[in-house]
């Protein structure tokens, strides 16, 4: 088996190194929140008057009960508390809320530029019309205040972005309503297996299912898509007008007018990959750990994946995949290539731009903000929102953007009210363990990191 780059494995200095990526995988909760005062005061803050919001939401439509932990636990759905105060005077965010084709109630949030902002990193004056975003959350329970870190970024540099929570998560109705599709009266049953039919289960539920997230995630473009003249479930997206509908020749899919990206993480992420494969509305899709090979690739594609699952495990037991990882020789290193597919390999195969980044330390919750608890590292979510932004910068604004740089800068939230300026080296930021490549209008490298092997 090739070995990663680096000392042997094994010795003393492998062992130190994988110690150090170890506890790296806990930067968060270490440098960010623990190690940083304004945080637990800002949390305390945020999180409570969310908390009370929803309480006050799900008082006011009690016939559209959202039986989840996030709307019930204080901080489950709080994101970023060093955000706080984003909206008004960095963005606009306006909340929204719509019905899906079972008739249950989906809630979400819909962000764009300040009239007459100006890019963060650029100082370029930003113009309206803008491209679409569409952000799908995680599984288990993921709610979309868990990625308005990403929604923020995106708008602050020219982007309409809608993140929603999936039926049966976050602040989103967990049963389903009588319509056009569904026999939810007299009887839902809630405890009919997933497929027992409609006239007996309950779709939608449980929310652990491939289709809340493959459906959800067309809904929620229809829904993005809406105007006042051609709704959505008698909704209509309040930011349309600043949607730029028009065509473009730059285009690197033929036929895909609409300027959409879709932007998934987990279960999500696997939703996205279907979804790119068959919807012409979507332009370019983005994978947060990961995009699944197994769906025909049709749009450029990124694919963000992670070193660890939900655990961290030390590199012996880093065989097999980061979900289920396996134990192996001590004097081994983890394959660079590891048993799962991250999708990249399908995207280069088909011809269709790609591109795969593994963050350093990083663990599948790199890209939900919860506070304190879980794993996730220190510069995760700044290397991802770096890649997308330039990612997006390339296949949905059709510019100039140096995906190969080996340096990034980017504005990070370290009080409420105050960003400050951080620069991301792509050779201490990503994985020494697996590998990080492209394959981009005929170029191809997989190992962009130095791993070896790869």
């Amino acid at each position: 088996m090739a070995q990663a780059a680096g000392p042997a494995p094994g010795t003393l200095e492998y062992l130190q190194r994988d110690n150090q990526n170890i506890a790296d995988a806990y930067g968060r909760q270490t440098g960010q929140q623990l190690g940083n005062p304004a945080y637990t005061k800002a949390m305390v803050a945020e999180h409570n008057e969310v908390w009370v919001q929803q309480l006050a939401q799900q008082a006011a439509t009690p016939n559209r009960l959202a039986i989840t932990p996030g709307n019930v636990f204080p901080g489950w759905n709080g994101g970023n508390p060093l955000r706080r105060g984003w909206t008004g005077t960095r963005g606009l965010r306006v909340p929204v809320a719509y019905t899906n084709r079972y008739g249950a109630l989906i809630r979400g949030n819909v962000f764009a530029p300040l009239p007459g902002a100006r890019d963060p990193y650029s100082g370029r004056r930003l113009r309206r019309p803008y491209p679409g975003v569409v952000i799908t959350t995680g599984s288990v329970q993921g709610s979309e205040r868990m990625y308005w870190w990403l929604a923020q970024d995106l708008a602050e540099r020219g982007y309409v972005v809608l993140t929603y929570d999936v039926q049966g998560q976050g602040t989103s109705e967990t049963l389903p309503h009588e319509n056009e599709q569904v026999n939810a009266l007299p009887f839902c049953n809630p405890l009919a297996p997933p497929g027992a039919g409609e006239d007996f289960g309950c779709p939608g539920v449980p929310a652990q299912q491939d289709s809340n997230f493959v459906y959800g995630t067309q809904d929620a473009l229809s829904f993005f898509l809406s105007k006042p003249r051609r709704r959505y479930a008698n909704s209509f997206n309040p930011l349309w007008r600043l949607f730029d509908r028009s065509r473009d020749r730059r285009s690197a899919t033929p036929g895909r007018t609409r300027r959409v990206a879709i932007i998934g993480h987990s279960l999500g992420a696997s939703a996205v990959s279907k979804v790119q494969a068959t919807d012409r509305r979507v332009e370019t899709v983005v994978a947060l750990d990961k995009l699944n090979g197994e769906f025909k690739p049709v749009v450029p594609a990124l694919a963000v994946q992670s070193e660890y699952g939900f655990n961290v495990q030390p590199y012996w037991m880093q065989h097999g995949s980061s979900i289920q990882p396996k134990p192996g020789p001590p004097n081994e290193a983890p394959d660079p290539r590891r048993e799962e597919s991250t999708g990249f390999d399908a995207w280069r195969a088909a011809g269709v731009d790609s591109m795969v980044v593994v963050p350093r330390a990083s663990t599948h919750l790199e890209y939900t903000d919860i506070a304190y608890v879980l794993p996730a590292s220190r510069y995760g979510q700044a290397l991802t929102s770096a890649y997308v932004q330039r990612w997006l910068g390339h296949y949905l604004k059709h510019r100039r953007t140096r995906l190969l740089a080996s340096r990034f800068r980017y504005l990070e939230p370290v009080d409420v009210g105050r960003w400050d300026p951080i620069q991301l080296d792509r050779s201490e930021r990503l994985s020494f363990y697996f590998c990080s490549g492209y394959s981009l209008g005929g170029r191809v490298s997989t190992d962009i990191a130095g791993v070896g092997g790869c």
